[in-house]
């Protein structure tokens, strides 16, 4: 028996929007599921935003507070695509209000943010998941299965990439995302946490770090108007750049591996050049996102001189199977979106955690939290 959810975004930029197709789209990439989502409300500060949404989306009421979907009783489940400084006290009212929450990543500004919340989640009995997309790339689940099945050996090192020039441009309006009592911890909170969340979701716990951060663009026009996304700021009052567009960390992980995690936000010429290279005493394995449905394996008995074979994930690999008929047909961003809010919808219909949930929220902050303080003290941070 298939039942309807009430479901609300809260926050319609370009996450929000993205959010909220990753809805429509659910039922016919997962017919199987029980739960079909409705959409109810969405709430946007932005004056217009939130009507704009209604009549293009379908939503049944439209409003500038958040705090009246929370107080709205046909909304049963929430998306909150807000900025990262509303995460705690809109996550909190949500869960208070036996609302089950997808909520995008880092969680708040601090791992004690990302803890309330979670906190939150479990002492009301509500489902919650996190918007850490790139673990649901089905050659990113090929690439933990062989990893988990020792074709590779035993796993030495990785290195984690998430390079992108949204940034970069010196007229890149001075938003909330660079201030750190609003924006956080910079491309910490907005690259480093997925690379983090990959890394555990590969490799296990990360056990210590360390870690060094910059600032390259230090000054920024303040822009005059409401902002979505990352738009340009030119002849307005320069202010400072609060938060890190660049950190370098090294990684111990509990198994013995070592790794490398690097994120940049401003590095100009890289697009969207997130990845990961793994190596194990037998083999490697590598995963580029702008070729998301590719994975680089080596594996065999030659160890030196061994070669990398291109291999195409299909059916059989994660969620894949949901969208396209066999090996080599494309997948998109949005569709890991789809994913994930399938994972969503199918922990409330089962009321058991799919996907990532709040507890991997909490050890990203975490780790995110160690960095800030290994850069401040240029020494290493256990997370044991």
């Amino acid at each position: 028996m298939v039942r309807t959810l009430g479901v609300a975004v809260v926050g319609f930029g370009w996450m929000g929007r993205v959010h909220t197709q990753a809805y429509a789209r659910v039922p016919h990439h997962f017919p199987g599921l029980s739960l079909r989502p409705e959409l109810v409300a969405v709430a946007d500060e932005v004056p217009g935003r939130a009507e704009e949404a209604a009549a293009q989306y379908g939503f049944a009421a439209a409003h500038r507070d958040w705090r009246e979907v929370a107080a709205d009783p046909r909304v049963r489940a929430v998306s909150i695509a807000a900025p990262n400084f509303l995460h705690r006290e809109i996550g909190l009212a949500m869960a208070e209000a036996g609302k089950h929450i997808w909520i995008e990543k880092p969680v708040g500004l601090t791992a004690e943010d990302a803890r309330a919340v979670s906190d939150a989640v479990t002492k009301a009995g509500v489902q919650g998941t996190v918007g850490f997309n790139y673990r649901g790339a089905p050659a990113v689940a090929a690439a933990r299965e062989l990893i988990a099945s020792g074709e590779i050996g035993t796993v030495t090192h990785v290195r984690i990439r998430l390079f992108s020039d949204y940034a970069a441009h010196p007229e890149g309006a001075l938003t909330w995302r660079y201030e750190r009592e609003r924006g956080g911890s910079g491309v910490l909170g907005d690259l480093a946490s997925h690379g983090v969340d990959l890394a555990r979701f590969l490799l296990g716990e990360i056990e210590a770090l360390t870690a060094d951060t910059a600032i390259f663009l230090p000054r920024r026009a303040r822009p005059t108007g409401a902002t979505a996304g990352h738009t340009r700021a030119t002849g307005g009052e320069l202010g400072p750049v609060e938060n890190e567009d660049y950190v370098n960390c090294l990684l111990r992980f509990a198994s013995g591996a070592r790794g490398v995690l690097e994120a940049c936000r401003v590095s100009v010429g890289e697009q969207n050049n997130y990845g990961f290279e793994v190596h194990g005493t037998k083999g490697a394995v590598f995963w580029d996102f702008r070729r998301m449905g590719e994975l680089g394996v080596s594996r065999g008995t030659s160890y030196q001189d061994q070669p990398v074979s291109t291999v195409y994930v299909g059916p059989g690999d994660g969620e894949y199977a949901a969208f396209q008929p066999g090996s080599a047909n494309s997948m998109g961003y949005d569709d890991l979106k789809v994913i994930e809010a399938h994972h969503f919808l199918r922990s409330i219909a089962e009321n058991t955690p799919y996907g990532a949930t709040l507890a991997d929220a909490v050890h990203s902050a975490a780790a995110l939290d160690a960095m800030s303080r290994s850069a401040e003290q240029g020494t290493w941070v256990s997370l044991a």
